[in-house]
């Protein structure tokens, strides 16, 4: 199959029951991450507390890599998925009829407890069969659905907050997405038999043979040695290039939670902040499928080293405009600036775990990849809650700033180690 045909192909196989899930799923929380510190501090939180809260969505999706992988191993990707989103449901519920902050926080958590099943089986997956020449690419566009969820989730969010004047719309919102989601997954084409069907037609070579094709059937699950053995295993890469993945894996969280704490700390209402994050996502979305262009013509560097050096800058320039006359216009700026930054690095944590992963059986190592790289997820909202709790958040800003740069500086010490160039 030449490598021209390969973008329509993927797209036309994959479309339905790889891509579209996602992006049902991540448009309903991208309707409502932006507003869960607006939540929070309705029922008693502080700046601090709502960041907190906030971090619950990172944390849940770290806990929730070890358990996703257990199931995709054992009952399947598509009933894992299913089980995701009816659990989603349920979350979805208890933070609608919330009537206490730990409560909202735990419902928080478990939403990103189940984001994992979706993300690990989907990364499985397209690990296995995509070739390496449109990895990138095709990675690129899974990480894309998730960017499309945070572009037009927020505009929905603002939509309904105009229509309604109430925060938990969005929510019901979440859930018409969860219930379409689960519909889809388990009355849509299976990837596992539709990809058999192809290999019986092409008569496509077995797994084993290293031939530059997608490989065809299940994501091999015999002699699995557990995340944490894998971790061992692969501690080189996972201490190096993996540190510095989970640091672009932290500064991606700490955007989520510090744009919409920054609008709130600057006086704006829901719907503004709502906007200012939607067109931040646009910025971002508009830019995924460039950066796996990017990352398979001219390296993986190309497309990290740029993306961390403007969130950097972003980040520090943001942190000196709290107290300036113009605070709403330098958010907005700055969250533009972040916008573009975040798109330029879409996929590229999926291609590097994919691009290091061994050949024969990646999923314990992605599962150990992804573990460490949402770690740096976790840490980074918790990070901007206890900063803002002992100093400020402009001061907490500033050193997510600060983090970005230093990732920068780990890409580019690890990535030509650990990661081949790829071919012209």
């Amino acid at each position: 199959m030449p490598v021209s045909d390969q973008p329509r192909e993927v797209l036309a196989r994959f479309g339905p029951m790889i891509y579209g899930p996602t992006v049902l799923f991540a448009v309903g929380e991208g309707a409502v991450i932006p507003l869960i510190p607006v939540i929070a501090a309705q029922l008693g939180a502080d700046l601090a507390t709502a960041a907190l809260v906030s971090s619950a969505l990172v944390v849940g999706q770290l806990c929730g890599n070890i358990p996703a992988g257990w199931a995709v191993a054992r009952i399947g990707e598509r009933f894992t998925m299913a089980a995701a989103g009816t659990l989603s449901l349920v979350a979805v519920g208890a933070m609608a009829f919330a009537p206490s902050l730990a409560l909202f926080a735990i419902a928080v958590f478990l939403i990103g407890f189940c984001a994992a099943a979706f993300g690990l089986a989907r990364h499985s997956f397209m690990t296995t069969r995509v070739p390496l020449a449109f990895r990138a690419r095709a990675l690129s566009l899974l990480g894309g659905t998730f960017r499309l969820g945070m572009f037009i989730g927020p505009f929905v969010a603002a939509g309904l907050l105009a229509l309604t004047g109430d925060e938990h719309a969005t929510m019901w919102f979440f859930a018409a997405c969860l219930i379409a989601t689960v519909l889809l997954v388990l009355l849509g084409p299976d990837p596992e038999a539709e990809l058999a069907r192809t290999a019986a037609t092409r008569a496509d070579p077995p797994l084993t043979e290293d031939t530059g094709e997608a490989v065809t059937g299940s994501i091999p699950t015999a002699e699995r040695i557990g995340v944490f053995r894998t971790m061992w295993r692969f501690r080189r890469v996972l201490a190096r290039l993996g540190l510095a993945a989970a640091s672009l894996s932290a500064v991606r969280s700490a955007r989520q939670v510090v744009l919409p704490l920054w609008g709130v700390s600057i006086g704006l209402d829901a719907q503004t902040i709502a906007i200012v994050v939607g067109v931040s996502g646009a910025l971002d979305f508009a830019l995924f499928y460039a950066s796996g262009q990017v990352m398979d013509r001219f390296g993986r560097l190309w497309a990290a080293l740029p993306a961390m050096l403007l969130m950097g800058a972003g980040f520090l320039a943001l942190s000196f405009t709290h107290e300036s006359g113009q605070a709403a216009m330098w958010f907005a700026l700055f969250a533009a600036v972040l916008g573009v930054g975040n798109g330029l690095s879409s996929g590229i944590l999926l291609t590097l775990g994919a691009d290091v992963a061994p050949k024969g059986d990646p999923a314990p190592f992605l599962g150990s990849w992804r573990t460490l790289t949402d770690a740096g997820g976790a840490v980074a909202p918790l990070l901007v809650s206890a900063i803002a709790a002992v100093s400020t958040l402009a001061v907490a800003t500033g050193a997510i700033g600060l983090v970005s740069l230093l990732g920068a500086a780990a890409f580019v010490r690890w990535v030509p180690r650990f990661v081949p160039k790829p071919e012209r």
